[in-house]
């Protein structure tokens, strides 16, 4: 079976669009209202890690082959072999993001970052093709 390979990058519209919009409506305010440049200051602030992932455009993907799974997200590299996996473990989050975990035969879960992982819908479609044991937990607070 063919490797399968998903890959995003940090630089995005949507993301670009909303620091854009904080930056307006904080300059808006601040000319229109006479708001606070303390508070519009750190309104601004906030948006320094989406600004950081605009100008680094790291990379962050997952590739799964016959040999196991791999993933980077920007320094950020792991890899593990299928005979080490009992399951993977794919947990829905009370804001509706999926983590997704590989639960090993040790019991030790290995995180995969959020950002390397594609949708869960199409990630579990991909393990159940190559017959990789997948389980869904929807909303637990832990785990």
């Amino acid at each position: 079976m063919q490797p399968y390979a998903f890959e995003r990058t940090a630089r995005t519209r949507t993301t670009a669009v909303v620091v854009a919009a904080i930056w307006i409506f904080a300059a808006f305010a601040v000319w229109a209202f006479d708001a606070s440049l303390v508070l519009m200051a750190l309104l601004i602030l906030f948006t320094a890690p989406a600004l950081y992932d605009l100008v680094s455009n790291r990379k962050s993907g997952l590739r799964i082959d016959a040999d196991g799974l791999h993933w980077y997200s920007g320094r950020r590299t792991g890899d593990v072999a299928w005979s080490k996996i009992d399951h993977i473990r794919l947990d829905t989050r009370l804001d509706f993001s999926v983590r997704a975990s590989a639960v090993l035969v040790t019991g030790r879960k290995l995180r995969l970052p959020l950002e390397a992982i594609p949708k869960a819908e199409q990630l579990e479609a991909v393990l159940q093709d190559r017959d990789i044991e997948t389980r869904r937990h929807h909303f637990s607070l832990l785990g």
